[in-house]
């Protein structure tokens, strides 16, 4: 009895031993140790045994095609209705409506913005008037080359821009009127257009010289000696006799431009004092062009803006827009020598011209006034092009990257 005694505390003493090195060492060594098996107890707990780790298999990336197709997607345009309309304004006279032209030529009448076909039709396509000069002046080589046989005779210039580069209308400069050049005569101004008019039959733009005075009295004898023809006199500002200018324009049957600086609030002023002696019928509207690297992103900004806001029934700007797209030339990088790599020159200023001009057509412009014959062409293959209303070919531009030209 005694013996089981001292067994169960000789027990209980290892077992305090052996607890208290594993809390220390985390480990017992034994020695001269028996143990019947039956005796034995293991315990293992969860964790203590961990499972192998197995790496997933690999998988090989997935091989990079190249498109075969563009993705299709459905298309559906946006259509809108707005409330304004530009005002139609008709250029030139037949013989049996009072004028001696053989043509005429409409402008304006837009419903949407520039070319928005997929909402309504365009009524009327943009107009090209050349420009030509009643006396010798300074030109670019690239244009010079074309118009050296006619300098100095406009009447010549003018049948060489109409039979040859296909001008809708030509505007005729009077710079000789300027006091600061030759101060011709309103008288000799008149002879001059008639000239003009005799070797052409498409209606007419007449340009002055930019003096507000002499601008006058010229634009006054040439309305009264044309009376009928409903040429465009350009242009009455807000600096000159409006009150004048506008009653003779109105009396002898013509169509007036109203010329402003960029800025819509001028040109509604000018044309809120034109509407006392004038119908929106004969007022166009030049905001001004600067040309490309002069301004042409604030000039097109001024003129969608004129031309979203007779859309949503501004009246005051509901009118065609002009653009004096020849401004291009004043430009000094449409005919100065430059580096090779920006030569020739010869092909170089005509597309200063075009990309001038067809920035503006998208802002809504329907009458350009140019000067080069390959730009002029350019921009009427484009109108040609929009008014014709032909989808373009999607598939020649998959491959834009690697095109040569």
């Amino acid at each position: 009895m005694a013996e089981k005694k001292e067994e169960t505390a000789l027990g209980l003493k290892l077992d305090s031993r052996l607890l208290e090195l594993l809390a220390k060492l985390q480990e017992v060594e034994l020695e001269d140790f028996e143990m019947e098996v039956g005796d034995l107890e293991i315990w293992l707990q969860p964790g203590a045994v961990t499972a192998p780790v197995i790496a997933p298999p690999k998988v090989a990336p997935p091989v990079k095609a190249k498109p075969a197709q563009i993705i299709e997607a459905e298309f559906i345009p946006p259509v809108e209705t707005y409330p304004g309309r530009v005002v139609e304004v008709k250029l030139g006279a037949t013989k049996s409506e009072g004028g001696t032209r053989g043509k005429t030529v409409v402008i304006g009448g837009e419903t949407t913005p520039a070319f928005y076909t997929f909402e309504r039709p365009t009524p009327h396509p943009p107009v090209i008037s050349l420009d030509v000069f009643d006396m010798e002046v300074p030109l670019a080589k690239a244009v010079k080359m074309h118009v050296k046989d006619v300098l100095g005779d406009p009447a010549a210039w003018a049948k060489l821009a109409v039979e040859k580069f296909g001008a809708d209308m030509i505007t005729i400069h009077l710079i000789s009127i300027d006091p600061l050049v030759k101060d011709a005569s309103p008288k000799e101004a008149v002879k001059t257009v008639e000239a003009v008019a005799q070797a052409v039959d498409v209606p007419l733009v007449i340009g002055g010289c930019g003096d507000p005075v002499k601008d006058a009295d010229v634009f006054q004898e040439v309305a009264e000696a044309f009376a009928g023809e409903r040429f465009l006199i350009s242009s009455i500002t807000r600096d000159m006799d409006v009150e004048r200018c506008a009653k003779f324009v109105k009396k002898n049957g013509h169509v007036t431009l109203s010329f402003t600086p960029m800025d819509l609030n001028l040109a509604r002023e000018l044309n809120r004092r034109l509407y006392d002696y004038l119908p929106k019928e004969d007022i166009v509207m030049d905001l001004t062009t600067a040309a490309l690297g002069y301004g042409l992103d604030y000039a097109f900004t001024n003129m969608e803006r004129a031309r979203l806001a007779a859309l949503m029934g501004d009246p005051e700007l509901a009118h065609p827009m002009s653009s004096g797209t020849t401004n291009a030339w004043a430009a000094r990088e449409a005919w100065m020598k430059m580096a090779p790599e920006w030569e020739p020159r010869e092909l170089r200023g005509p597309l200063w011209e075009v990309v001038t001009a067809l920035t503006l057509l998208l802002a809504g412009v329907d009458l350009f006034m140019m000067m080069h014959p390959a730009a002029v062409k350019t921009v009427k293959d484009v109108i040609a092009q929009f008014m014709g209303g032909k989808s373009g070919n999607a598939n020649g531009l998959v491959e834009w990257v690697a095109a040569k030209f």
